[in-house]
């Protein structure tokens, strides 16, 4: 259908040729979003396009599909619309958002449109803002009047209006249920929106022929919208985009992706693909690879004790200390996480090789206290290196421990990684390498807060560099989590690479085996 000049609001009359154009786009999105629009017209930004990409024209004419659906049932029985996409990075998600608010906000008499995003930045700077770059190109963007929070009919901004909601638990009832007729909700990047939203939202599909539309990367495995796929299957039409397969997603991006990380990463299966990650959840180490590295500690230790009642020693009497059963030329480094907040706990961890154990957790202690524990630490287990945790309160102990004259490492784990290009801070590398060093063969203790505390941190991606990111500890004490303090203490022992020093015990032990090799030739040569 030819699109037709634009007429302004205030000149449409009830019978006017646009207006009744437009209506007759109720049950048909696709068709209106090619009417809307100036594609491929010289003379304007659309000059170059051709329309929709495949996959928006599947998800417009679903919709339409389904709407149809409930007009010829009878519009006071139709049941909700309800269409979640998951996809990949950058293939034009925002614009089919904007076109579908569009499209119910011109066919429909006095709709309420909610729209929100995982995060107001989100929300505010790219799903609303395209909803106004859309709007200027519509052929009636001049009946609707665009503003920071609200989209609405000119003249009726009280009642035909699209609203820009940033979410809250505590404010979960802008997302209820509503008495009007035309109900639409949006949810952008769907995964990271609170259940307690969704369970909400849910109210405002009771009336009928409401309609909710989810996107998003799928960051987590868990969660509602996750959900939509398995649990609540029958009542979502579900499908999945590849980047790969969309016209806009920038295919040099995606090569680099595949070159740094691999096709089948999660890195690569969340922002390419469009599929779920493997780790539960977003969560960033698994729960599979901490009970192996719980299993093979328990394993180790179990050896030991056999062995000692095998030479008649004491079982209770064996060192379980992380410098027994390990290669010698491994350093032996201590890791200090020093407590932050009231509940928070100051923790000392040993690592040498493949074995990582605590040997201390305090609470309510002062920097001075701090302190004089890393001495006698230091002291007892000669370690080949000390990281300090020296952001915060632990930056006095670091002061003081120098002043006496030890060598420790400031820890700063919001510094700039050693490689960049993949993570966004020092911390997220860290993480990575304790996640590197459980798969292969790394053994801790079965200790709650250690297990819980490795596999509780969530990741994402950079928004526009796609760096490897970890949730802060802020973010895990608002999901009414415990600070991970021992998680933490071990991927201090990662913070850089640290050499063995030559002790006096590794030139001992070479003098020996040159005394030994002496001895065995004269013997030898005796004989």
């Amino acid at each position: 259908m030819a699109r037709r000049e634009v007429t302004p609001l205030d000149e449409i009359g009830a019978g006017d040729e646009l207006v009744d154009i437009i209506k007759g786009f109720y049950a048909d999105p696709l068709g209106f979003v090619y009417f809307a629009f100036a594609w491929g017209e010289e003379g304007t930004d659309l000059a170059g396009e051709e329309g929709p990409d495949f996959w928006q024209e599947q998800v417009l004419l679903e919709i339409g599909r389904r709407v149809q659906e409930g007009v010829d049932a009878g519009e006071a029985v139709a049941e909700a619309v309800q269409v979640a996409v998951a996809s990949g990075h950058g293939i034009g998600k925002t614009a089919l958002i904007a076109w579908i608010i569009l499209w119910f906000i011109s066919t429909r008499d006095h709709p309420q449109i909610v729209v929100t995003a995982n995060t107001k930045a989100q929300l505010t700077s790219k799903t609303w803002r395209e909803l106004a770059k859309w709007q200027k190109r519509a052929i009636n963007g001049s009946w609707f009047q665009w503003s920071a929070e609200k989209f609405y009919l000119k003249g009726h901004s009280e009642t035909w209006f699209a609203s820009a909601v940033p979410w809250t638990k505590e404010k979960a009832e802008a997302f209820a249920g509503t008495h009007e007729k035309h109900v639409l909700l949006v949810f952008d990047e769907g995964s990271a929106i609170d259940d307690a939203i969704w369970e909400v939202a849910e109210g405002a599909m009771t009336t009928a022929g409401a309609m909710w539309i989810v996107f998003g990367n799928p960051t987590r495995n868990t969660g509602r919208f996750r959900e939509c796929w398995r649990r609540f299957a029958k009542r979502w039409f579900t499908m999945q985009v590849d980047s790969r397969d969309a016209k806009k997603a920038s295919k040099k991006q995606i090569q680099a992706w595949l070159e740094d990380y691999g096709e089948d990463s999660d890195f690569f299966r969340v922002r390419v693909k469009g599929q779920w990650p493997r780790a539960a959840t977003s969560q960033f180490i698994s729960e599979e690879d901490v009970a192996a590295a719980v299993a093979r500690f328990k394993r180790r230790e179990r050896l030991k004790r056999e062995k000692a009642l095998l030479l008649n020693i004491d079982p209770e009497r064996v060192s379980l200390a992380v410098t027994d059963d390990v290669d010698p030329d491994e350093p032996l480094v201590l890791a200090v996480d020093v407590a932050r907040y009231g509940d928070d706990h100051t923790v000392l961890l040993l690592r040498k090789g493949d074995i990582a154990k605590i040997i201390g957790r305090y609470n309510g202690l002062g920097t001075d206290q701090v302190k004089q524990l890393v001495i006698d630490a230091i002291t007892e287990h000669r370690p080949d290196a000390t990281f300090v945790d020296g952001v915060g309160v632990g930056a006095g102990v670091v002061d003081e421990l120098r002043a006496l004259g030890y060598s420790v490492i400031d820890v700063n784990a919001g510094r700039k990684a050693l490689n960049p290009k993949a993570y966004f801070n020092r911390r997220v590398e860290m993480y990575d390498r304790v996640r590197k060093w459980l798969r292969g063969g790394g053994c801790i203790e079965e200790t709650r807060t250690l297990t819980e505390g490795l596999t509780a941190v969530e990741y994402g991606f950079a928004d526009r560099s796609g760096q490897l990111q970890l949730e802060s500890k802020d973010d895990m004490k608002a999901r009414g989590l415990p600070s991970p303090d021992e998680a933490d203490a071990l991927a201090m022992t990662f913070y850089e690479t640290v050499a063995r020093r030559q002790s006096r015990d590794d030139a001992m032990r070479r003098k020996v085996d040159r005394l030994t090799a002496i001895l065995q030739q004269t013997t030898h040569m005796s004989a």
